[in-house]
């Protein structure tokens, strides 16, 4: 078989699987396994060897972990108290409950190490809340999507784990590189949500 010709199969069932709507994990199982099989040797019991050797790994060990304590801080309701402990301190400014919010899912980011983690945890709680505070529905879904993306980059982050695993890149390097921009993007919010003020009466804080 040519290369061209494996190339317009795979590319045809990789549409087909997409168009079934199937999981994305089912279709990159798909695709690893057609490229090992026609350019690789072949033998597709070495993906399951390789995919073992991958992640039998110690530094792998912490991710479920991360996201095991994500999720006792989301159902134990952790992530309803930090949010009154962010309210608290930034309350009095104006915009308190946007930068309560940016800087909840920074912090949130900082524990559990996942985004999307953040996002459920906090935007469960802080959604409701600045909608009925007044603020856009755009704003509030911009801000909580993009305070989420945090746990890319402030360490412990389960992406940059991966991305160290995968080019052999120190991850200590890499929770040090983050740290800085992590808190630019986290502070640079502050004065975005100072100056989108939420047009109607401030929220108290026993709301949340």
């Amino acid at each position: 078989m040519s290369g061209a010709m494996a190339g317009l199969i795979l590319g045809g069932a990789v549409v087909a699987l997409l168009v079934l709507r199937q999981y994305l994990l089912v279709v990159l199982f798909v695709v690893a396994g057609f490229a090992w099989y026609v350019w690789g040797d072949g033998n597709l019991e070495n993906v399951v060897l390789d995919g073992w050797d991958a992640l039998n790994q110690d530094v792998l060990l912490p991710i479920p972990l991360y996201l095991l304590a994500g999720a006792i801080m989301a159902e134990g309701g952790i992530a309803s108290r930090l949010i009154r402990v962010m309210r608290a301190i930034v309350g009095p400014i104006p915009g308190g409950l946007a930068v309560a919010t940016a800087l909840s899912c920074g912090l949130f980011s900082a524990i559990v190490g996942s985004s999307t983690v953040t996002l459920l945890a906090i935007g469960s709680v802080m959604y409701p809340a600045l909608l009925a505070a007044g603020y856009k529905r755009s704003f509030a879904l911009g801000l909580i999507c993009a305070g989420s993306t945090l746990g890319i980059i402030i360490p412990p982050s389960i992406p940059l784990i991966l991305y160290g695993v995968m080019t052999q890149t120190s991850i200590a390097d890499l929770f040090l590189a983050g740290v800085g921009p992590g808190l630019l993007l986290l502070f640079r919010w502050r004065p975005t949500g100072s100056c989108v003020s939420a047009p109607g009466p401030a929220l108290s804080s026993s709301t949340v």
